[in-house]
């Protein structure tokens, strides 16, 4: 008769590996974060010193509080200050595109899960068309459209085509699936609720993540737009900061050895720059963070 030996791993042994498995998930991610948050740490020193002190001091050393007033002067000097221009017409841009867009993805969102009705069905595969196509695919007949009804240069030339925004009605149209069951609308309407009453009572309330996730995706998609305002827009004063900041560098080559340059625009002025176009952002996902970081599909009905 032959004996069965069974092998069996010790706590001790289970215990090790464990700590192990952590040990690797905390140093990938400890190197993941210094990847990343080394250029922005350069980014945030990088005005305190001189043009000269950049390539001298340590990469994460401090300069000095003046250096980031020389550098905001300078920067200023360019066009009159036409940074903070470029900047309130981005901030601009980006609400009429915000306001836009959630008023149409959310009713949009909401009838396309709610209702059935002819061509349901194809409105939602146009949507996710709408969502893979590429922004160079669309731009053409955009900007056609645009010049047709006299619109190119102008501030609807960058709202308009970015509230166009079928990512916004398809995650709208997930939360409702999810989070209003159909016995609730039917129990409303039974109730003598209206469609637009049970929409305003019911719907709506329900859909404030997302809103928020709308609001916050609409947002950061048209801040960091440059595509768009590069084709729409030939007014220097209708930039936006993305363009703008493009605009600059390439008038003053800050990155380059040229050293001729008559404007006062240099690798800190050109960090401050960016500072100016990475902070909003920065404040809105700290404003949404609770609702991007909480599930935007929870019930409202838990069984």
């Amino acid at each position: 008769m032959t004996a069965i030996t069974i092998k069996t791993t010790s706590p001790t042994s289970a215990k090790v590996a464990r700590g192990t498995a952590r040990a690797a998930r905390l140093i990938f991610l400890a190197a993941t974060a210094v990847f990343f948050a080394v250029p922005l740490l350069w980014m945030l020193l990088a005005p305190t010193k001189t043009d000269q002190e950049l390539t001298t001091l340590p990469p994460l050393a401090f300069g000095s509080f003046e250096n980031i007033g020389t550098a905001w002067n300078n920067l200023m000097s360019f066009n009159d200050a036409e940074v903070l221009l470029w900047t309130s017409n981005t901030i601009f841009y980006a609400l009429g595109t915000v306001i836009i867009a959630v008023a149409i993805s959310i009713p949009a969102g909401y009838a396309l899960a709610m209702y059935r009705f002819p061509g349901r069905r194809l409105l939602l595969l146009l949507t996710l068309i709408g969502m893979i196509l590429p922004t160079a695919a669309t731009l053409l007949p955009i900007y056609r459209e645009l010049a047709l009804v006299g619109l190119v240069n102008t501030p609807w030339a960058v709202i308009l085509p970015s509230a166009f925004f079928p990512f916004g009605v398809y995650l709208t149209y997930l939360h409702f699936q999810s989070a209003l069951p159909v016995e609730l609308v039917e129990a409303a309407k039974m109730d003598g609720a209206t469609d637009l009453r049970v929409f305003w009572s019911l719907g709506l309330p329900l859909a404030r993540p997302a809103v928020a996730l709308v609001t916050f995706f609409a947002f950061v998609a048209n801040w960091n737009n440059y595509f768009l305002p590069y084709v729409m827009l030939f007014n220097d004063k209708l930039f936006n900061i993305q363009l703008g900041v493009g605009t600059l560098l390439s008038a003053a080559p800050v990155l380059s050895n040229e050293t001729n340059s008559q404007l006062p625009i240099h690798r800190p002025e050109a960090a401050l720059a960016g500072l100016i176009a990475i902070v909003p952002i920065a404040l809105i996902f700290v404003v949404f963070q609770r609702f991007i970081g909480t599930s935007m599909l929870s019930g409202a009905v838990k069984g």
